[in-house]
């Protein structure tokens, strides 16, 4: 009784530790520090749960690894008075096979479900809601948001938005005012069409945990819903594409309804109107005269024709 009191003693912190961790457990930790909010789109949570689910397994394989570790350090150590080299023990075929198949299946596992979960997330949409075309640039965005749909199942008629690249504030930081804006209404379902008007880049929305590479030459789509969450979430391209990457920024805006009507009803009043699918084409391939990629920070307006 006497050697189990220390044990019994040493338990209480310890219980005393896990309550204060558990209790403390904000949602960006159950999230697995996952930089989102839950609900804004339809994957969001199934990439969450993938992600904490895998940290949990691997936590829980680490543990016992740990574990095993420091009792084999301590139950083989050298006792006293003990000379020469220990019986060297080898060709153990049971934990053999155990050290092969756990990591088999581990692998297989992880595979599985990532496998699941990725397919589940590039299933296209039918029929969705809102159809835009995003068109990358060094260094900015542009926005076509689709009006109009021919017999043929291709846009006929279209607004857009065409980006500048984001500005350097003096002391440092970016400034957010004039960056490109992609709006979104809440409870729909979303296609967003993905091209490149010249060199790679790649296409994410940090807080819906989604990236998706911008190629010239090369169409690329990202489906999803979103739910009822209404808020404005950053975006960048995360692929190296020139002097001015890092200013290749663009912000996400999920609106109501009747706000993404009204933004749309005032790109056309602005006369930012593609009608037919020549125009939309020309927009497309960069030969309409309203397309003028952004141009690097401080730069002239023959720079910007020069980009």
């Amino acid at each position: 009784m006497r050697t189990r009191r220390p044990l019994r003693w040493l338990a209480i912190p310890v219980v005393g530790v896990l309550s204060l961790a558990l209790a403390g457990c904000t949602q960006e930790q159950l999230q697995g520090w996952l930089p989102s909010t839950p609900g804004v789109t339809n994957h969001v949570d199934r990439i969450v749960g993938l992600w904490v689910t895998s940290w949990i397994v691997l936590l829980a394989v680490g543990v016992i690894t740990w574990g095993l570790m420091l009792w084999a350090g301590i139950a083989y150590r050298r006792r006293k008075g003990q000379t020469g080299f220990p019986v060297q023990l080898r060709y153990n075929m049971p934990i053999e096979v155990f050290f092969t198949v756990v990591p088999v299946i581990l692998v297989v596992g992880f595979f599985a479900f990532t496998a699941r979960d990725q397919a589940a997330i590039e299933e296209p949409i039918d029929d969705p809601d809102v159809s835009i075309t995003v068109f990358a640039k060094r260094w900015a965005w542009d926005f076509m948001y689709e009006t109009q749909q021919a017999s043929n199942g291709e846009a006929s008629d279209a607004v857009y938005f065409q980006g500048i690249q984001g500005q350097e504030l003096e002391g440092g930081g970016v400034s957010t005012e004039e960056l490109p804006t992609l709006y979104l209404p809440v409870n729909s379902s979303i296609e967003i069409t993905l091209e490149s008007r010249d060199v790679a880049h790649s296409f994410w929305i940090v807080d819906f945990l989604y990236k998706k590479d911008t190629l010239p030459g090369v169409t690329n789509h990202f489906y999803f819903e979103t739910g009822d969450v209404e808020g404005v979430f950053m975006g960048k391209c995360a692929e190296l594409c020139g002097e001015y990457h890092s200013l290749m920024l663009f912000q996400v805006e999920v609106v109501s309804q009747a706000e993404y009507d009204a933004y749309l009803e005032s790109l056309e009043t602005e006369g930012n109107v593609l009608s037919g699918t020549d125009e939309i084409e020309q927009f497309g391939e960069g030969l309409n005269p309203v397309v003028n990629p952004s141009s690097p920070v401080g730069g002239s307006e023959s720079e910007e024709e020069g980009h």
